[in-house]
């Protein structure tokens, strides 16, 4: 199991240095093509004349000025990976970028996106979030803050709650943690049953054990929450890389991230893979 192609989503607004290098080096390790999205809808003019022309006007400015920033993501995209990758692809539309993602999907095995800064402010149209994502791409998704310089998922720490969610996550995760030197499978013990989370993560350690993972289970028991207990146990192993299942509920637009998944996207500097 590898990834065979990978899907970047390219930001018309912000910074896409970290996750356009993320996703070269991930395609020189695993000999993976890419491809790059982008989308914006339209913005409709918000008045009208008699005639018509004044809004008729703004919506073509409007619609000139999208075709151009999705062009410059476009030169971005190229400047960045042409030769790194084998083969690259590109892809955009004029639509909701969630939606257009989720589409394109199909086409990839893994699906890359940037973390943008809580001090950073987005167009409202082309602005995409995990939670708009995660619930219907039926993809993992990886998460690459804007100042992460590289992803050597060396050290990889693997979120457990024995949930179908985490199950799927490290599944999902496998290329990255039969490449890495050290996994370690981290259930933060909620239920005050500590030999029963330690049967957990000594049973997945095994499984991953099976694919040549080098893993190893680890229990901890509540002390302030599980995303701050995973983001000071990353910090302490010197890991690169989360994998977690991603909890939620709701349909499509209004899927909602569970708190635990929503605190670890908050808080977490370093990547996440998640799954759902």
């Amino acid at each position: 199991m590898s990834y065979a192609t990978l899907l970047v989503h390219i930001d018309l607004d912000q910074n896409n240095d970290a996750r356009l290098r993320v996703a070269g080096d991930l395609a020189e390790r695993f000999g993976a093509r890419v491809i790059g999205v982008a989308a914006q809808a339209e913005i409709l003019p918000v008045f009208y004349t008699a005639d018509g022309y004044a809004a008729g006007f703004v919506a073509e400015d409007n619609l000139a000025d999208i075709k151009k920033r999705v062009q410059q993501a476009e030169e971005r995209f190229r400047a960045a990976l042409t030769g790194r990758v084998k083969q690259l692809e590109w892809r955009s539309s004029l639509e909701d970028p969630s939606e257009f993602i989720a589409e394109q999907s199909r086409a990839a095995d893994l699906v890359v996106i940037g973390k943008t800064p809580s001090d950073e402010t987005q167009e409202p149209l082309d602005q995409i979030s995990p939670s708009d994502l995660i619930g219907h791409i039926g993809r993992p998704l990886l998460i690459v803050p804007h100042d992460v310089k590289a992803l050597t998922a060396e050290r990889v720490i693997v979120a457990w709650k024995d949930t179908r969610e985490a199950r799927r996550a490290a599944f999902d995760a496998l290329p990255f943690l039969k490449r890495a030197q050290q996994v370690i499978v981290y259930e933060v013990d909620e239920n005050r049953d500590p030999a029963e989370a330690q049967r957990h993560v000594d049973d997945v350690a095994k499984w991953l054990g099976g694919h040549g993972v080098n893993a190893a289970g680890r229990v901890e028991p509540l002390r302030d929450s599980p995303a701050l207990q995973l983001e000071a146990l990353a910090k302490k192993e010197g890991a690169d890389l989360i994998v977690a299942g991603a909890f939620g509920h709701g349909k499509l637009r209004e899927w909602i991230l569970g708190g635990v998944t929503r605190d670890l996207l908050g808080q977490s500097s370093c990547c996440q893979l998640l799954a759902h």
